[in-house]
């Protein structure tokens, strides 16, 4: 297919044009999460000719996904593929001349440096503030731009930083939501809220990579699609005194390690302090006389009533049934290893 074809529409449009299409052609970003948020990002900017996409994220597919996640399929869900898997095959089959590198990974400070080196952009596709913190201070840090991107229930929100000329993260919020945070477990969300925020991110997204400096938006935008209302807080400039802007103090950037984050949309926790290497077909044979296993080249699923847990090769674990992480450590010790 030739690019006049495949791209024209977009290169009639007068803010992208040919010169547009080629700096997106030549452009290189990394979408950090693919879940509802990440996968309509991926796709989007896969289909608008980014020439090459990193698309970072630890988790798997699942049946609850299908309702929010366009690039997964139930064959996915079936299979437990990675998502950043997921995501490569399927943007493969639309656009086989986008590089998309899929990186099954969770993003720390260890590991970030080499995971976004090369990526002129960032997009967020998480779903904590803890990840979101870590790219602001690597953001600032390495002068990269990114875009923050939120949702659940029927909000969204999204938010342009181009650190040295506008607010980072750390600065419209200098210290994580306290108290009860709704996430799409407690509160849910509406696949349109998240397909919205990402459309809005895409469209910010391309506006850099084209390099059009009058028009990214440099304010807080929000939303709910349910209820109607809009608000925009001014992103303009750092604030003074901010810990990352100001005083360059990644602290995040910075940690040795990370607790145990419980996951968005499942009852499970997240086990990433051990790096460790792991044989699928070794790790079998031991946890056969425990409970039901499977395996792929990707994942390895173990069930011991109540609980489910997920192997990756890395040695992470998702231990699904329970929210305490005493219990998915003990349950790792006792059947991986401490």
């Amino acid at each position: 297919m030739e690019l006049e074809d495949r791209y024209s529409r977009q290169v009639l449009f007068q803010g992208i044009g040919p010169d547009g299409q080629r700096k997106l052609a030549a452009s290189a970003v990394a979408i950090v999460g693919c879940g509802a948020t990440g996968s309509a990002l991926a796709s989007l900017l896969a289909r608008a000719g980014v020439g090459a996409i990193c698309i970072i994220d630890r988790d798997y597919v699942e049946p609850s996904n299908l309702q929010r996640q366009c690039l997964f399929d139930e064959a996915d869900a079936a299979e437990s593929i990675p998502k950043a898997i997921a995501a490569a095959r399927r943007i493969a089959a639309f656009n086989s001349q986008v590089v998309i590198e899929p990186r099954v990974a969770d993003l720390i400070p260890s590991n970030i440096g080499e995971l976004l080196q090369g990526s002129q952009l960032i997009l967020d596709g998480t779903d904590n503030f803890e990840t979101r913190y870590l790219i602001n201070d690597y953001a600032v840090k390495n002068s990269v731009p990114w875009v923050y991107t939120a949702a659940v229930g029927s909000y969204g929100a999204t938010l342009n930083i181009l650190p040295g000329q506008t607010a980072c993260l750390a600065c419209i919020f200098p210290e994580p939501p306290q108290g009860s945070v709704e996430t799409c477990e407690t509160a849910g969300i509406l696949n349109s809220v998240a397909s919205l925020a990402a459309s809005i991110a895409a469209t910010e997204a391309l506006k850099l990579l084209v390099g059009t400096d009058n028009h990214p938006r440099r304010t807080l935008f929000s939303f709910d699609v349910w209820s109607n209302q809009r608000a925009e807080i001014a992103a303009d400039k750092p604030r003074p005194g901010c810990r990352a802007c100001a005083e360059h103090d990644f602290i995040h950037l910075a940690g040795e390690g990370r607790p145990h984050i419980t996951l968005c949309g499942r009852n499970s926790v997240h086990i990433h302090e051990r790096h460790r290497p792991l044989d699928f077909a070794e790790m079998s044979q031991r946890l056969k006389p425990h409970g039901t296993v499977r395996h792929t080249d990707f994942v390895l699923k173990f069930w011991h009533e109540p609980y489910e847990m997920t192997l990756f090769p890395d040695g992470r674990a998702i231990i699904k049934g329970t929210t305490d992480t005493a219990i998915a450590r003990s349950l790792y010790a006792r059947y991986i290893g401490s």
